[in-house]
């Protein structure tokens, strides 16, 4: 048995609980930014995803306008820092709402390191950062998608292996449903399967 949900006869928290729980895991874009003034901002970002590989573009939706796009519009610039699992609380404490013109890497303690391409700085401590330039915003009812050309990445030595980042190095968060988070489990690896390879494997088993 099934439990319908009719998103018109939902309430929007309810609804957005109902997506969040269900649309998991989620990577987390852990964006700095910097305002026209220069005061660094850091907020974690749960939509998000890779657009376009050539040219490298990633997006993340800002629900509502928070400080991150009122930025990012403002500069044209940011930094998407992978968010690891060693710095939990400190990415949790960089969502509360601060007022605007406070800094989260100074109120939460979060150390800066300067980027080499965009104006916004990197999280020091962060294994993997992608400085980006704005590409374009989409509005899409109460949210707006962010899309940024990456122009430069950097990962950390001790992530990689065999000139590869490592997911069991970088330890990712996720985030998941109400208040939970996820953290890399067990981790599993098969080849994708070519169609003629497919059709060998057919023709094999008549």
């Amino acid at each position: 048995m099934r439990i319908d949900f009719d998103p018109a006869r939902t309430d929007r928290h309810s609804f957005y609980r109902l997506l969040t729980a269900t649309v998991v895991p989620r990577p987390i874009a852990w964006v700095s930014s910097t305002s026209a003034d220069g005061t660094d901002n850091l907020a974690p970002h749960s939509f998000f995803t890779i657009s376009s590989v050539a040219p490298p573009v990633v997006q993340f939706t800002s629900v509502g306008r928070k400080d991150s796009l009122r930025n990012i519009e403002e500069t044209g610039e940011f930094v998407v820092n992978l968010a690891p699992e060693h710095l939990f609380e400190q990415i949790n404490l960089t969502g509360t709402d601060f007022p605007r013109g406070v800094s989260e890497f100074d109120a939460v303690g979060v150390a800066r390191e300067p980027s080499l391409r965009v104006k916004p700085p990197r999280v020091a401590a962060s294994p993997v950062a992608l400085e980006c330039e704005l590409h374009s915003t989409v509005r899409l009812g109460d949210g707006i998608v962010v899309f940024g050309r990456v122009v430069h990445a950097v990962v950390s030595e001790e992530v990689m292996n065999d000139g590869h980042p490592e997911v069991g190095r970088m330890r990712p968060l996720s985030r998941l449903g109400k208040d939970e988070w996820g953290t890399v489990g067990e981790v599993s690896e098969i080849a994708r399967v070519r169609y003629a390879d497919w059709q060998t494997a057919q023709g094999a088993g008549e």
